[in-house]
C-alpha cells in the first residue's frame, strides 16, 4: 500500500510539474515571439531628449520615471545630437514620438528650412522649463560687448547654444567668431587658454560643470540685455548665488534671458496604434505632474503650467481634450463620470483664470507653486486670481 501512495504521489507530482512547464513555455513563447514582441511596442514610447551635458536628458528620464507603467507605457529617452536636432528626430526618424525642443525651432523649420506643412505635424503637448542663457567667460572678459571678435563656443551643432546662442548675439548685434566644439573639451582648455573667450550655454540652471568646479580668480557668468530685438522669441531671467554660490555673491543677480522648453510631440492620425500610445501617454502625464514637482525631481517642474500656450504652436489634441474635460468639471462638478475621474476631489476650478494667474498651475489638481518652496496652495476660484510676484509663480 505504501509503494501504491508512493507511486501515486510521484505520478501526480510529474503531471504537476510538467502542466507548470507547459504553462511556463506557452508563456515564454508568447513573451518571445510576435506577439509578445508587438504588445510591448504597442506601449513604448520614445522620447528624443539631447546630450548627456544638459538638463533636457535629465527631465526626459524624470518623464520616464514617473510615468512607466510596465509594459502598457514605456518611455525611452534617447540621447541625441542636441535639442535643436531633436526636431528633426521628431520629423523624421523612426521610433521617435516626443521630443524636448526650444521654441524657437519651430520657426527656423516654417521660415528658413520650410518643412511643409510642419505647424500641423509637430504639437505641443506643455511648455517646460525655460532654459537660461548662460555665458561663461574668462577674466579678461567684462561684459558681451568685450566678446566682439573673439573666439565663442556654442557647443556642438545641433545643441540648443548652436542653434539659439549664434541668432541671439546677432540679434544683439555683437559679432563673434562661432565656434562649435564639443563643450566639455573646452571647458578644460579655457582654465589655461585664452583661444576661447567664453563657452555659451543654453539650458536649464544651473550648469553642474560650471556650478560644482573651482575655477580661478576671474572666471564669471556675464549679464546679457533684455532689449527689443530679442522680445519676440525669448523670456527675461536672473542667475543668482542660490545657482552658482562658487560664482555670484549673495544678494547679487546676473540678469540674462530664456529660451522656453516645449515638450512636442509628432501628431500621429487619430485610430492609429501609435496615436493611442500618445494619448496614454498625455494621461499620464496630467494625472502625475503633481509627483514630477516633489522631490526628488528636477526644482524646474514645478514651473511646469499644463495649460499655459506656446506662442506659434498648436496645442497636441489630446492635451487639448484634456484640458477641455477639466474646465467641463469645472463647470459641471456634479458631472457623475468627470466628477468622480477629475474634480471629486477639487471642487470648482476655472482652469483658464488660473492658468493665466499662476505660471506653475497644475490643472489636474489644481494646486500651483508658491515662492519659498512652501507646499502646493489651491487655486481660490470665488474671484479672479490676483497673486503676488513676492509669494506665487
Amino acid at each position: 500500500m505504501r509503494n501504491f501512495w508512493r507511486l501515486g504521489f510521484r505520478t501526480f507530482a510529474a503531471v504537476l510539474i510538467a502542466g507548470l512547464a507547459q504553462e511556463a513555455s506557452a508563456q515564454g513563447g508568447d513573451k518571445w515571439g510576435e506577439a509578445g514582441r508587438e504588445r510591448l511596442n504597442q506601449g513604448t514610447i520614445g522620447l528624443a531628449a539631447g546630450l548627456p551635458e544638459g538638463a533636457p536628458l535629465r527631465l526626459a528620464a524624470e518623464i520616464a520615471r514617473a510615468l512607466n507603467q510596465g509594459d502598457d507605457l514605456r518611455i525611452l529617452p534617447i540621447v541625441t545630437r542636441g535639442v535643436f536636432d531633436n526636431f528633426v528626430d521628431l520629423l523624421q526618424l523612426r521610433g521617435v514620438d516626443a521630443a524636448i525642443v526650444y521654441g524657437d525651432t519651430l520657426l527656423h523649420f516654417e521660415k528658413v528650412e520650410k518643412v511643409p506643412n510642419v505647424a500641423a505635424q509637430v504639437n505641443y503637448v506643455a511648455s517646460l522649463f525655460p532654459s537660461e542663457l548662460q555665458i561663461f567667460v574668462r577674466p579678461e572678459i567684462n561684459s558681451i560687448e568685450d566678446l566682439a571678435g573673439k573666439w565663442v563656443n556654442f557647443n556642438s551643432e545641433g545643441t540648443a547654444a548652436a542653434y539659439s546662442g549664434p541668432i541671439i548675439f546677432k540679434r544683439l548685434g555683437i559679432k563673434v567668431v562661432e565656434k562649435f566644439d564639443p563643450h566639455p573639451a573646452v571647458m578644460r582648455d579655457i582654465r589655461t587658454s585664452d583661444k576661447y573667450a567664453a563657452t555659451v550655454w543654453v539650458t536649464a540652471k544651473p550648469v553642474a560643470g560650471i556650478a560644482q568646479a573651482d575655477w580661478p580668480a576671474g572666471f564669471k557668468l556675464i549679464s546679457v540685455p533684455y532689449t527689443k530685438e530679442l522680445e519676440e522669441l525669448y523670456l527675461p531671467a536672473t542667475l543668482d548665488g542660490k545657482d552658482y554660490p562658487k560664482l555670484i555673491a549673495a544678494g547679487q543677480k546676473i540678469e540674462t534671458i530664456a529660451v522656453p522648453a516645449v515638450l512636442a510631440v509628432y501628431n500621429w492620425q487619430p485610430g492609429s496604434a501609435r496615436h493611442a500610445r500618445m494619448v496614454r501617454f498625455v494621461d499620464s502625464l496630467f494625472a502625475r505632474l503633481s509627483e514630477l514637482q516633489k522631490p526628488p525631481y528636477h526644482p524646474a517642474w514645478k514651473d511646469v503650467n499644463l495649460a499655459a500656450p506656446v506662442p506659434g504652436w498648436r496645442r497636441y489634441g489630446p492635451a487639448q481634450n484634456k484640458l477641455d474635460e477639466l474646465r467641463g468639471a469645472a463647470a459641471n462638478p456634479s458631472s457623475p463620470q468627470i466628477a468622480r475621474d477629475t474634480a471629486s476631489s477639487r471642487g470648482a476650478c476655472n482652469v483658464d483664470l488660473c492658468a493665466k494667474a499662476f505660471r506653475s498651475f497644475d490643472p489636474a489638481s489644481c494646486t500651483y507653486q508658491p515662492r519659498g518652496g512652501a507646499p502646493r496652495v489651491k487655486c481660490d476660484l470665488t474671484a479672479t486670481p490676483q497673486p503676488s510676484p513676492a509669494t506665487s509663480r
